[in-house]
């Protein structure tokens, strides 16, 4: 599988969120990866679709919208006439995962289904063969620069024996060395966030995670 690499802007400065975009794109990032929270799915509250339209002219990455939103369905529209590529919504918030790729695949959209760490594998078994990836949080969602939790490795691993062919992508707590163990555990998408803004340069903390996917 592709290591990709899926930068955060959660942690960036939102007053200016075209400059980070900019720059780890530039630096290669494969993907941006857009947190969207709606206060009541998550405690905080961060942006809407107009975020991805207004920054979607810096480049050909995917942008990847993580809806971690109540009712996600609602927003689909808005995000892919946004310009996502990819939308993320989390198997807690529905009862009709089935329909909702659906309507995604529908849409022409990449579909992605999340789950929280809390959240059994066996959750998602059955979507498999339906999504394009499969997003296991390895933080609870709603802030960044919280500590990974390990026991989400068993998941990743299960995950990946069930889907060998789509992507599986980690959210929480990502710098190299927990890259590397969800790397040995089947993951191939890396968000990270707070890791990247820790480091003299985003550009910089890509090429340290880079390095890590080696």
């Amino acid at each position: 599988m592709k290591l990709e690499l899926a930068p955060s802007l959660l942690s960036c400065d939102f007053a200016n969120l075209g400059e980070p975009a900019k720059e780890l794109i530039a630096a290669g990032a494969e993907r941006i990866h857009f947190d969207v929270m709606d206060g009541q799915f998550v405690p905080p509250i961060t942006f809407g679709d107009k975020m991805v339209k207004d920054l979607r002219g810096l480049g050909n990455a995917n942008f990847e919208a993580h809806l971690m939103t109540r009712t996600p369905e609602s927003h689909f529209e808005a995000f892919a006439k946004a310009g996502s590529n990819t939308i993320i919504f989390h198997i807690e918030a529905t009862d009709h995962a089935h329909r909702l790729i659906q309507q995604l695949k529908g849409m022409g959209i990449r579909a992605g289904v999340a789950l929280n760490p809390a959240t059994p594998a066996e959750a998602v078994m059955d979507i498999c063969g339906e999504v394009d990836q499969i997003l296991v949080m390895t933080v609870n969602p709603g802030w960044g620069g919280q500590k990974f939790i390990s026991s989400c490795l068993k998941k990743i691993e299960a995950m990946r024996r069930a889907a060998p062919e789509i992507d599986i992508e980690v959210d929480g707590g990502i710098e190299p060395c927990t890259l590397q163990k969800c790397r040995d555990a089947g993951a191939n998408v890396f968000v990270a966030g707070s890791f990247l803004v820790s480091r003299p340069s985003l550009s910089e903390g890509l090429r340290e995670l880079r390095a890590a996917c080696a």
